[in-house]
């Protein structure tokens, strides 16, 4: 259950997001293009952020000492590995791209490119990345959220 005080559309993002996490981790294809279609319907520039709030949170977590290279490219062969016999499709390169986003590294020229089609991706990553920092994909989710609302109120000097 969501908070109450949430706005509705966190609720909606928050509930999209742990129902596609969801069903990636039960592999079933079919639940998991549903899901994220739901996601894509969501407003763009929120789902974007939580998303990529949520990576970086699970990135840290799950790396408590740093992030190398190494370790980079260790969780996009996983996330791919572990993806692509159930999920047919798989676009490997959303999975580097949805995953340099939310590090803030994507240098990609490609402007055609929306993030929609990085939402999968990051769903994934977000499904490997729980499991791997053994902590729950909702908490995460939730801190995420709380994280960029109070971003959202704390006055610029």
């Amino acid at each position: 259950m969501w908070p109450s005080d949430w706005p509705s559309s966190a609720r909606a993002i928050a509930t999209a997001i742990e129902a596609a996490v969801t069903a990636a981790k039960a592999a079933d294809e079919a639940g998991f293009r549903v899901t994220t279609a739901d996601l894509s319907e969501l407003p763009a520039d929120q789902v974007t952020a939580v998303l990529a709030a949520i990576v970086r949170e699970l990135l840290e977590t799950a790396h408590p000492d740093g992030l190398t290279g190494d370790d980079v490219r260790a969780v996009l062969e996983s996330v791919v590995r572990r993806s692509a016999p159930w999920l047919s499709g798989l676009d490997a390169t959303a999975v580097v791209s949805a995953l340099t986003g939310a590090l803030g590294v994507d240098e990609s020229a490609e402007t055609d490119r929306a993030w929609t089609n990085l939402q999968p991706a990051a769903v994934l990553l977000i499904d490997y990345l729980a499991e791997l920092a053994r902590t729950s994909p909702q908490q995460s989710i939730q801190r995420a959220i709380n994280e960029i609302a109070r971003a959202e109120t704390v006055e610029m000097p």
